[in-house]
């Protein structure tokens, strides 16, 4: 009997992971990939959606060009993963059996138990989120004046929180619209993991574009216009988006494997507590020594290969890889232009630049561009990558 190998999701990890499998078995197994979307978002880009709706299909790759004919698709929401039975349980009532299981999922928005956080704020973790961001910014500066602008509050000074104020801020020159922008961050500092080097340039082109900035006081309290903070006064809002942390999907808060905050244990090689079960990408918390790997796209593009790889040695009982994360640098966006620090120079540019501390300009943007149309070349091809060019 053919085994069935089911993958959940269709994010970097998902997709990555199911463009593998379908090369290392070569037909030999039925894949079944599911997913709550027929397509793949480039996720490290929907900020730019916030500016400029009209840019959503160059990020966004339906699952038809990605898989082979012989894969099959399921459109569904996946709510539990029974090991025991061996099912992936959808909203619909539907079941798909499989003999082994990719968990692929992402991650969710996490609130940190704050008051009032969760039913007050968008978030930015999929295309209907960045749309929506778009909408009430839209809406906010309509109905604002010069006397009176819209204030739009970021919450979380991590990558998605300054993208998102740097092209809430391109909206407002794009627009000349009266919109004040803050960033909220609860740590001493702007980008927490970054350098010092990294976290200066970021400062300057955040204040350079407009974007206030408030940090070392965390948010205890959110409520349908203001938010509290521990030591500062309350200030008000008329848009308010949280980016400030992620945990698993509600989908694996039943299933009977290892996990942290529904984010699954998973070893070097993506096994979990389930022999038949893998985890990759941010719905996993994956072995790495001291630190587990962070919860990047980048984390999830490099593991895709190896995790397909393992399933089809799992199925054939070879011996299974080792993965082991390499940081490859750091490149984010405010607005047009950019900062990177660390960049390796194999990152998606060649040896276009070499490695060295921070550098942004021409540069920077560039390099940007280059690793999001890399990404969609790799899925499809270098022509859907130069179409997207001008969005990235």
């Amino acid at each position: 009997m053919t085994d069935t190998v089911v993958v959940l999701g269709a994010g970097y990890a998902g997709a990555g992971a199911v463009q593998q499998l379908e090369d290392e078995l070569n037909g030999s197994t039925e894949i079944v990939w599911v997913s709550d979307t027929d397509y793949h978002l480039v996720l490290h880009e929907s900020h730019r959606v916030i500016r400029d709706p009209s840019i959503q299909h160059k990020i966004t790759i339906p699952v038809e060009e990605i898989k082979s004919p012989a894969t099959t698709f399921v459109e569904g929401e996946v709510t539990n993963l029974d090991v025991d039975d061996r099912e992936v349980e959808l909203a619909d009532g539907d079941t798909i059996d499989y003999d082994y299981a990719l968990v692929a999922l992402g991650s969710q928005t996490a609130y940190y138990g704050i008051p009032g956080l969760e039913e007050h704020s968008l978030t930015l973790k999929s295309l209907d989120d960045a749309l929506e961001i778009h909408e009430q910014v839209k809406a906010a500066a309509q109905d604002a004046t010069r006397s009176d602008p819209a204030e739009v509050v970021i919450g979380g000074a991590g990558l998605s929180g300054i993208q998102s104020a740097g092209e809430v801020a391109e909206f407002r020159d794009k627009h000349n619209a009266p919109i004040e922008i803050t960033l909220v961050e609860a740590l001493e500092e702007i980008f927490p993991p970054g350098s010092d080097e990294i976290q200066r340039a970021l400062r300057e082109k955040l204040e350079a574009a407009g974007v206030n900035i408030l940090t070392d006081d965390p948010i205890t309290e959110a409520t349908a216009d203001a938010i509290e903070f521990d030591e500062r006064d309350a200030i008000d809002y008329d848009v308010f988006v949280w980016t400030g942390g992620v945990t698993g999907r509600d989908a694996m808060a039943g299933a009977e494997l290892d996990n942290e905050h529904n984010r699954i244990n998973a070893a070097s090689t993506f096994e979990t507590s389930d022999e038949r079960v893998f985890a990759i990408g941010d719905s996993a918390v994956i072995d790495q020594g001291e630190n587990p790997a962070p919860p990047t796209a980048q984390a999830a593009w490099q593991a895709a290969e190896v995790a397909g790889e393992n399933l089809a040695r799992a199925i054939d009982g070879r011996p299974l890889k080792t993965w082991a994360h390499k940081d490859k640098g750091t490149v984010i966006s405010i607005g047009d232009e950019a900062v990177a620090c660390d960049v390796d120079p194999g990152f998606g540019a060649g040896r276009l630049f070499e490695p060295i501390g921070s550098f942004g300009g021409l540069p920077a943007e560039t390099l940007k561009k280059v690793i999001a149309a890399r990404w969609i070349a790799d899925l499809t091809s270098w022509n859907r990558a130069r179409k997207a060019w001008d969005a990235l």
